[in-house]
């Protein structure tokens, strides 16, 4: 199922095109794998229990955050590194990134379970909320080593150019997902725990058919044995190192929605109850989605930026950028209006109409989604400074979105405009960054114009 892709003189749009069409589709079977077991949650176990896998979402965030991390950290440099003509390096690269993040996420996942009653607490659960959020947890940690790879060994199989073969590995673990969802929560009647259960299988499944590419030695990617001597230690801990300065912000990105959706819980705990919480774990099932989306975005035009950073051809590199925020920019814009229009269908779709979160989500969806248009600004610039190593640019952004304006918003906005402000506190924070990357892009240009930036830049 390899594609015929060449990243260095292919037409930039019919390349982006064959790119992008493949990880979207994974991307929106990855979306439905979270959408419909949110739809089985509510509908077959309640709003409570609908409200307690967003207070444990953080904990799977992190787990996902981890394989972005290891997947756009190890993928930029082993892009590089077989535009040099050193696919054998690449190959090590994506070893140790897969091996690596495996090994400290099995370390944590023991780690959760043996603490899981201070995990909760750290995350604001209420009483009402602890028993189903403690079954969740049981059923879905073990297993976040697992949902971690079915994230990163993406990347690698997307380089080497069999973008058609991760889509399917995607839809299958999404169809499996949504068959055991069924059969365990309205079947077998298991509850919250059997919708953890249900999407662990399914992740295996897909991880399983990802693992069976990259173990292959006839194709280019595939994963090695990695010696154990102290110097080729040496060396794996300054790989690792690098490998997770360039996939840190993707890493942030991700950690800064368990941030944004930590903080929403808190304040809508505070200001409403349970049912404030169960009607925004309805827009964070949808607002992991869109990043995903972005995200797909900025990773298919990944390795065309970085194939051609690394042999410095930059009018390709200028132009695979400009492409992925023009593609980001127009489903910004559709998803924005399809939830202020469609907001009481998406609601239903979770819970009930005499449900006490129903008006809570139908009011505030429609302001939640005005931040879709500038998130998509964000997300495209953060993955191409990370394409081309800028990752000093790449860190600000994220870290100022995530940790300081989002959150900030949170703490300031709701005091002045109520509960409305609570969900326009997401896009306030995503306003405030668009206006920072855009200050970026403006001294960029300045520099640029007086010869004063040596390595590539955004246009």
């Amino acid at each position: 199922m390899k594609d015929n892709i060449d990243f260095g003189t292919a037409d930039i749009k019919i390349l982006f095109r064959k790119m992008l069409y493949p990880t979207v589709a994974s991307m929106v079977f990855t979306a439905l794998f979270i959408i419909v077991d949110g739809i089985f949650v509510g509908k077959g176990v309640g709003s409570d229990a609908l409200a307690a896998v967003n207070i444990v979402a953080p904990v799977w965030l992190f787990a996902t955050s981890i394989g972005l991390m290891a997947g756009m950290g190890g993928a930029v440099i082993a892009s590089v590194n077989i535009a040099r003509g050193k696919p054998e390096i690449a190959r090590i690269n994506m070893t140790q990134a897969l091996s690596v993040s495996s090994l400290f996420l099995l370390v944590c996942s023991v780690l959760v379970l043996v603490y899981t009653d201070t995990v909760l607490h750290l995350l604001g659960c209420s009483r009402q909320l602890y028993t189903p959020a403690k079954y969740y947890i049981w059923g879905f940690v073990p297993f976040m080593t697992v949902n971690a790879l079915l994230c990163s060994t993406q990347f690698f199989i997307r380089l080497d150019a069999s973008p058609r073969y991760a889509m399917t590995a995607n839809v299958i673990a999404t169809v499996l997902n949504i068959i055991f969802d069924y059969l365990f929560i309205f079947i077998f009647n298991w509850g919250i725990f059997g919708a953890a259960i249900a999407t662990s299988l399914g992740s295996i499944v897909g991880v399983a058919i990802m693992l069976r590419y990259l173990s292959r030695s006839a194709n280019q990617m595939h994963l090695v044995p990695l010696k154990v001597s102290r110097r080729a230690m040496r060396y794996m801990l300054r790989n690792i190192v690098y490998i997770c300065k360039i996939g840190l912000p993707s890493f942030l990105s991700e950690i800064t929605i368990a941030a944004m959706m930590l903080c929403g819980n808190y304040v809508f705990i505070s200001h409403i109850g349970e049912p404030g919480v169960a009607a925004f774990s309805i827009a964070c099932y949808f607002f992991p989605i869109i990043f995903m989306l972005y995200s797909s975005i900025a990773q298919s035009a990944q390795p065309i930026i970085s194939y051609n950073y690394g042999i410095s051809y930059l009018p390709r590199v200028h132009s695979a950028f400009k492409i992925s925020l023009k593609a980001a920019l127009v489903c910004g814009v559709l998803f924005f209006a399809g939830t202020a229009v469609f907001r009481e269908p998406i609601t239903l779709l979770f819970i009930d109409s005499d449900d006490a979160a129903y008006p809570i989500s139908v009011s505030g969806l429609p302001l939640f989604a005005a931040g879709m248009i500038p998130f998509a600004v964000n997300i495209i610039s953060i993955g191409y400074f990370q394409s081309i190593k800028r990752v000093g640019c790449a860190m600000l952004v994220t870290i100022l979105r995530g940790f300081v304006f989002i959150t900030g918003a949170f703490l300031v906005v709701p005091r002045f405009l109520g509960v409305p402000g609570i969900w326009l506190s997401v896009p306030a924070g995503e306003v405030l960054t668009s206006v920072l990357v855009f200050a970026i892009y403006a001294v960029t240009r300045y520099k640029e114009r007086h010869g004063k930036v040596m390595e590539i830049t955004a246009i």
